[in-house]
């Protein structure tokens, strides 16, 4: 076929469109949920999941890319367990950690937030199993975002509203084994949606799935239907959240303090009878000396 054939002319067209629409996926898979909070007691995590723990203790205020965190699985649904933050597929060859999987998948890539169509995540090669065999409910408290360009630059924690203890991520795992090491490690990925309400006040594009309380047992098992697991995708609990801005420190990855919390401004809405840090009170956790002689010295009610 002549190169300047029409044909040959449309298959170069799509082929440039085809790369401008990876290089926006690939940059918008940079700025999805990436630090979340888990600060409840273990008792506390295990009596809202009706699971016992493999560990004695936990607690991290900034869990990122290749911590450990907890998690319960449709493989061992009584059991709460730590995997790493972060899937690798098992037939990948090389370092390919996700820590997302968006639920549309190729679809909806301008992140509408009225999108009712098709899950493309349930084609994904590094999802299509996973999401029909190896789902998890990844435990959190909170988690943390800024606006898609400023990112950590301008971090907000998101929280809860109504003070009923920790909640659950949708969330899916793999196996992969190091064929060099024989290590194997499991992994997950948060999996992500249309921003819901105070997301996109922030000026976020996307927001992590949680499961309501009462789907959460038809998330893990087996037996459930795809239909059914893709439809769960899109009930996002939306509503009964609130954020207050964080200073900057919390971009550090290595830097776990409880002290990370702590508001840097005033929450987004209105706040009545309860915020965040009145829960880390609660739970007996309180600020570093120096930061409570701060508050004071600014007469602020210390809620750490």
């Amino acid at each position: 076929m002549p190169r300047d054939s029409p044909r040959s002319a449309i298959t170069q067209e799509q082929r440039i469109t085809n790369q401008a629409r990876l290089f926006r996926r690939a940059f918008y898979s940079l700025n999805m949920c990436g630090r979340y909070t888990v600060v409840s007691k273990l008792e506390i995590i295990e009596k809202r999941f009706q699971a016992k723990a493999s560990f004695d203790a936990f607690l991290n205020p900034n869990i990122a890319l290749g911590d450990e965190a907890p998690v319960i699985t449709s493989e061992n649904p009584k059991q709460i367990q730590a995997y790493r933050f972060g899937l690798q597929p098992h037939w990948a060859q090389k370092s390919m950690i996700l820590i997302n999987a968006r639920s549309e998948g190729d679809h909806n890539p301008d992140n509408q937030p009225n999108y009712r169509g098709a899950m493309g995540i349930i084609n994904k090669p590094a999802f299509r199993k996973p999401i029909r065999q190896q789902r998890c409910l990844i435990i959190a408290d909170a988690f943390i975002e800024g606006p898609t360009v400023d990112r950590l630059n301008k971090p907000f924690l998101i929280y809860p509203t109504d003070p009923t203890g920790p909640f659950a991520f949708a969330g899916i795992w793999d196996e992969w084994m190091d064929l060099k090491t024989g290590q194997k490690v499991r992994g997950f990925s948060i999996i992500t949606a249309p921003p819901f309400p105070i997301v996109a006040k922030i000026g976020h594009h996307r927001s992590p799935v949680v499961l309501r309380q009462e789907d959460e047992q038809l998330w893990l098992h087996p037996q459930t239907d795809l239909a059914d697991i893709t439809a769960l995708l899109k009930q996002n609990k939306e509503s009964g959240w609130n954020a207050y801005p964080l200073a900057k420190d919390i971009k550090s990855a290595r830097d776990k303090s409880i002290d990370l919390l702590a508001p840097f401004g005033d929450a987004l809405l209105p706040t009545i009878s309860y915020n965040f840090t009145q829960q880390l009170v609660l739970q007996g956790m309180g600020a570093s000396p120096s930061r409570s002689r701060r508050n004071d010295e600014n007469n602020q009610l210390s809620l750490f």
